[in-house]
């Protein structure tokens, strides 16, 4: 099992409008708590917890302030999230790591834990948790894969990637851009049949927008 996670929370949170004009998205409060604490919560007991940070990255270092959890600067630009993930690897210090973006409240098993115990690394180089479209609150536009009896993951189909995964950090040093996203090393896994998915059991919603906040305290508290 990986004992070190990155948390995505560099993003600008565009979708999230007015709201992240003064204020990072993952310090947006849902249920009286920001959304990098929810996520936060279910890293607990691994050694090793960065979060990287750009947009009113300040913040970000202000909030973490006195915590054991490191704070991976991007500056002067974004990463996105492959780029960002190569970036903290000095910090992260293992291979394979999980990853969390941190614009998600879940309720039910922890994610981090249910993809610690199907991972196997002989045959995943990613193990991505993943939820039917139809179950994944407060998501706007189509799903992201399909999933094969094997528990192969295809691009397209029903399945939302829930932000959660374990992955091999190995492909991105051969990728040249310093700025890119995690799915073009995804995309490589999934030539190789490598690139596997996990469905979620419990309740996600996705709180990139602000619809999304009233939605998962309604979730929270259903």
């Amino acid at each position: 099992m990986p004992d070190a996670v990155m948390l995505f929370a560099a993003g600008f949170g565009t979708r999230m409008g007015a709201l992240t004009k003064d204020k990072p998205k993952p310090l947006i409060e849902v249920a009286g708590r920001p959304l990098l604490d929810h996520a936060l919560a279910l890293t607990e007991g691994l050694k090793t917890r960065v979060v990287n940070a750009h947009h009113h990255a300040d913040q970000i270092t202000g909030h973490l302030s006195g915590t054991d959890v490191h704070v991976s600067i991007e500056t002067p630009d974004i990463l996105d999230t492959g780029g960002g993930l190569r970036h903290a690897l000095p910090l992260l210090r293992t291979n394979p790591v999980f990853t969390l973006n941190t614009d998600a409240v879940w309720s039910g098993p922890n994610p981090l834990s249910l993809l610690a115990k199907h991972w196997q690394p002989e045959v995943m180089d990613a193990l991505l948790l993943c939820v039917p479209l139809v179950r994944a609150i407060g998501r706007k536009g189509s799903g992201d894969f399909s999933l094969a009896s094997t528990g192969v993951l295809t691009r397209a189909g029903d399945l939302v990637y829930t932000g959660a995964q374990i992955v091999k950090t190995d492909g991105l040093q051969e990728i040249p851009d310093a700025a890119f996203s995690l799915n073009r090393l995804w995309n490589r896994m999934a030539g190789t049949g490598r690139l596997h998915g996990l469905t979620y059991p419990g309740s996600w919603c996705d709180v990139g927008h602000p619809d999304g906040i009233a939605l998962a305290e309604e979730m929270l508290h259903g």
